[in-house]
């Protein structure tokens, strides 16, 4: 099988001949430090391009992403726009603005210092509710992300046989924190809902509108939609799942089912955290894959998922433990945790792998290449 075949096989549950590989994306990729070392440890003459700069991702070259055998390319909304300038926004912080007005920003005495950036101002934290309509609110039909994604994508398709996968989009319910204030909002889902629902109105219209100019452009040639919203903790969702059913997942559900309506791509849905309680909602609001899978989480033993879910949710990631074996045992523990972990996910097809979230900086690269190499190395059924 080529890599779009055998990613496409994977989606609809029947076995390739290989279980895909991915990396490269906003929840799958690696922080720039990490891929330097993979540049010095290989040799590779890179200029390091950040993709993300929130998360000071890097974008993996053709090379490295032929290195590791991966099938999958992004699609990203903006990827041809020039990154945010970094400014200082406070004394040692260096960020910018985004669409929504909420800023962002690293520590450092000079711009690109910092591991990442965090959000150091939410513009909404004083706004009160009579006031929301009247905020500037981004326009999601700004043609300027969508800038040469048709061309780009249509020539992936005709002349690669890669699976197709968009950037992260249709972040309903998170941006309002980031906007609101994280204190704030949870204060209001309880105390004021009304002031939430207006918010999520708005999110609702702004995705509705981004993803509707965005799938007309490269709807047709998208094999995944990525979308997510964080509604899980460690220990267990981060609010209660009754909450969350009358308050967010009716917007969560118009949105995808909007998506479902405008292509044929499957929808990824990402939330760290232990999101078992969950699962039944995502298959209502018609998601396909869960991502990350993050299995050192509670109650997400990936046998039980593998068992319990697996024929109706594909897993994508859940190949290491981020948190312990892959930042800090050895390679040779790293390649038993993924043999490990393609032994329990592979089964009956349903599963793409990739690590826990994106490779940080302080993993070592003898543990990276142990990773991908053990991946290629027990990847066949």
């Amino acid at each position: 099988m080529n890599s779009r075949e055998r990613l496409l096989t994977t989606l609809n549950h029947q076995v390739p001949d290989k279980v895909p590989l991915d990396f490269g994306g906003n929840q799958t990729g690696i922080h720039h430090l990490a891929y330097r070392k993979i540049l010095d440890y290989y040799d590779l003459d890179e200029e390091i391009v950040i993709m993300d700069v929130v998360q000071q991702l890097a974008s993996p070259s053709e090379t490295v992403l032929k290195l590791f055998e991966i099938d999958t390319r992004y699609i990203r909304p903006g990827m041809f726009l020039p990154p945010p300038e970094l400014r200082e926004v406070k004394p040692g912080y260096w960020g910018f603005t985004d669409g929504f007005g909420v800023i962002w920003a690293m520590p450092g005495q000079r711009p690109g210092e910092g591991l990442y950036c965090d959000i150091v101002y939410h513009p909404l934290a004083r706004l009160e509710y009579e006031d929301l309509d009247f905020y500037d609110w981004p326009d999601g039909t700004d043609p300027a992300p969508f800038k040469g994604l048709r061309e780009y994508a249509k020539k992936l398709r005709e002349e690669t046989d890669y699976a197709l996968v968009s950037g992260i989009t249709g972040v309903v319910f998170e941006y309002c924190w980031y906007m609101r204030g994280f204190e704030n909002l949870y204060i209001d889902m309880v105390d004021n809902p009304r002031y939430v629902e207006k918010l999520l109105d708005h999110m609702l219209k702004y995705w509705t509108d981004f993803l509707g100019v965005f799938l007309d452009e490269v709807g047709e040639y998208l094999d995944v939609i990525c979308v997510g919203d964080d509604i899980g903790m460690q220990s267990g969702p981060l609010f209660s799942p009754a909450l969350y059913r009358k308050l967010i997942k009716p917007y969560q559900k118009s949105l995808y089912e909007f998506i479902h309506w405008k292509t044929r791509a499957k929808l990824w849905y990402h939330s760290c955290g232990s999101v078992i309680q969950y699962l039944p909602d995502f298959l209502d609001n018609r998601v396909d894959i869960l991502n990350p899978v993050q299995v050192s989480a509670k109650g997400m033993d990936p046998r039980t998922l593998k068992q319990e879910w697996g024929r109706d949710l594909v897993f994508w990631g859940g190949g290491n433990d981020p948190q312990g074996i892959f930042s800090r045992g050895t390679p040779e523990q790293v390649r038993q945790q993924v043999r490990e972990r393609m032994a329990v996910f592979k089964p009956g097809g349903g599963y793409v792998f990739n690590t826990v979230h994106n490779i940080q900086a302080e993993v070592p690269v003898e543990n990276i290449i142990a990773l991908w190499n053990a991946a290629k190395e027990f990847r066949k059924y």
